[in-house]
């Protein structure tokens, strides 16, 4: 049994199994992937003291630094994780697998809510993003769209109004956005809005040149030429897997205290799976360092 279980290899859930393993602690991690989103992402330039690095080479550095511990390392899909009545966590794998630990860490993230159309998966961190908190300052003085009509599109139009050179939002229907930070985008004048457009193809060899909309009023078929398009059209917690007594939020992401706690003794969850916003790779590395943290005070007062 080990004393941490980690659920995710993401940066929540290497940064977690390292501070852990450095507590002394007997440490699993289960991940299908290594690296979590950051294997959809090109470069990164807002990770302190890696400036204009490209994912995989931090995701590799991340990588390399936890493995110089010793953590096992389980390649596999978590599909269910239950608590027994010692208050330990068993995790059941896709392989039929069961791995057990005193506590447990779940840092699954979140996957990206996808348009589905062709070019989108060729052209992913070629022009294509889904963050524009992440990856809007690569498009200064760019023309860029924004696909979505909530809270998250609106509020990316507003911050790229101030760097790119043309800003469109693509709305199915209506803006579904508060009142108020519809006001803010439409007070900087730079914000095309297309009601009733819905895209169909991204355009690009090697990156994105324009995208393919149509107007589902009028059928109305659209080229527009563009050097990105941010995708906001909301994101879903991989949190399937998770004890039936968890807390979540109506988002299904997992409820947390500030010290990243759940309601279930001996569980935390860290990163994008929680219900803490900003969705950014620094956060969520921070977040594991204080699940490991936390998981380590639980084990030291545990009767």
């Amino acid at each position: 049994m080990y004393d941490v279980l980690i659920v995710g290899g993401g940066p929540a859930g290497l940064n977690a199994a390292m501070y852990a393993a450095r507590k002394e602690l007997k440490v699993g991690v289960i991940a299908e992937l290594i690296g979590g989103q950051m294997t959809q992402t090109k470069d990164i330039d807002n990770y302190l003291g890696f400036p204009d690095v490209e994912a995989y080479e931090l995701i590799q550095k991340m990588t390399d630094h936890a493995k110089k511990y010793p953590i096992d390392w389980i390649t596999g899909r978590v599909d269910q994780l239950t608590r027994d009545e010692d208050g330990n966590y068993s995790a059941v794998t896709s392989d039929g697998e069961t791995y057990r630990g005193q506590s447990a860490i779940i840092a699954t993230g979140q996957r990206s809510r996808t348009l589905g159309i062709p070019g989108e998966e060729a052209l992913t961190a070629r022009g294509v993003s889904y963050c524009a908190t992440c990856d809007g300052p690569f498009y200064r003085n760019k023309r860029i769209a924004i696909v979505g009509g909530g809270d998250s599109a609106v509020e990316a139009a507003i911050e790229m109004a101030r760097i790119a050179s043309e800003v469109h939002i693509l709305i199915r229907s209506r803006l579904r956005a508060t009142e108020l930070l519809i006001s803010k985008m439409q007070a900087t004048g730079k914000v095309k809005e297309w009601h009733h457009y819905i895209p169909l193809e991204f355009i690009g060899d090697k990156k994105v040149s324009a995208l393919k909309l149509k107007n589902t009023d009028t059928d109305e078929v659209v080229e527009l030429p563009l050097d990105g398009v941010f995708v906001e059209i909301g994101g879903e917690p991989n949190n399937g897997f998770v004890p039936q007594e968890l807390e979540l939020s109506d988002n299904r992401e997992v409820k947390v205290e500030r010290d990243t706690s759940t309601n279930l003794p001996g569980l935390f969850a860290a990163g994008d799976n929680t219900d803490y916003p900003h969705r950014q790779i620094v956060i969520a590395a921070a977040d594991g360092a204080k699940a490991a943290l936390a998981a380590h005070d639980y084990l030291l007062h545990k009767a």
